[in-house]
């Protein structure tokens, strides 16, 4: 038996999320059904982030248990043949017996594209927020600069009964535009339900004049999601990366 660890990219637009649902396909589903009839076993992953309907994904992390004697390095290769056109697996490896991707230490990484136009393209509805306001920027990296460190997020996510610690820490936060493409790239160790595109939401508030940056700050100090900005759509987000400083340590 050994566990194999998989970095899965996908287009979201056509799941109902990455974890098992009654009412829709799932990534999750799909990946189970492939590798269970690839290895010819039953095989249940276990992911490490479970994305929305609609999000993306370049990187997120799955793990499973085999006793296939296929090389855990091929496993990618021959998954590919069988996905849908909108899963791919970016790499397959073997890793400790123990090694889970929700319980180990990591450093994840979002992007939320936001298209900061007069009119909404067709070609990117699926991938990026369309926004007709104009945004002022500097102000909303002035505000997105409160986020950076140790904070209680309680007021940027949305409440889960079994979720009682709200505390994350944020190690950057970068806003960048080219043309009328802004990216909203976020670095931390872990994410809050929601977390991610309330901040959005909020950040589109002070970008438009509605609040001042120094917002942000008093926001995180009021712990209160009624005080925070809308929830930004799910099409505009992307999980980019899950990084194990521990296993690459090793």
């Amino acid at each position: 038996m050994k566990r194999v660890k998989l970095t899965v990219a996908y287009d979201g637009t056509h799941y109902h999320g990455w974890q098992i649902q009654p009412n829709g396909v799932t990534i999750e589903e799909v990946l189970n059904q492939h590798l269970s009839e690839l290895l010819r076993e039953p095989i249940k992953i276990i992911g490490a982030s479970r994305t929305d309907a609609g999000v993306h994904a370049r990187g997120n992390v799955a793990v499973f248990d085999t006793s296939a004697r296929m090389p855990a390095e091929k496993i990618s290769f021959a998954l590919n043949t069988r996905l849908p056109a909108d899963i791919r697996i970016q790499d397959s490896r073997e890793v400790r017996p123990d090694f889970h991707p929700r319980f180990c230490e990591t450093v994840k990484t979002y992007e939320y594209c936001i298209l900061n136009r007069k009119f909404p393209d067709p070609t990117r509805r699926l991938y990026a927020l369309f926004y007709y306001y104009p945004l002022d920027l500097d102000k909303m990296k002035q505000a997105a600069d409160f986020l950076v460190g140790e904070h209680d997020f309680k007021s940027l996510c949305t409440q889960k009964p079994e979720v009682e610690n709200t505390v994350r820490t944020i190690y950057s936060v970068d806003i960048t535009k080219e043309d009328d493409l802004i990216r909203i790239r976020i670095c931390g160790n872990g994410f809050l339900y929601n977390m991610i595109r309330i901040i959005v939401g909020t950040l589109l508030r002070i970008g438009s004049g509605y609040y001042e940056p120094e917002y942000m700050k008093e926001l995180l100090e009021l712990k209160d999601r009624q005080a925070a900005g809308e929830t930004a759509p799910p099409q505009g987000l992307t999980l980019v990366e899950i990084r194990y400083p521990e296993e690459e340590e090793l």
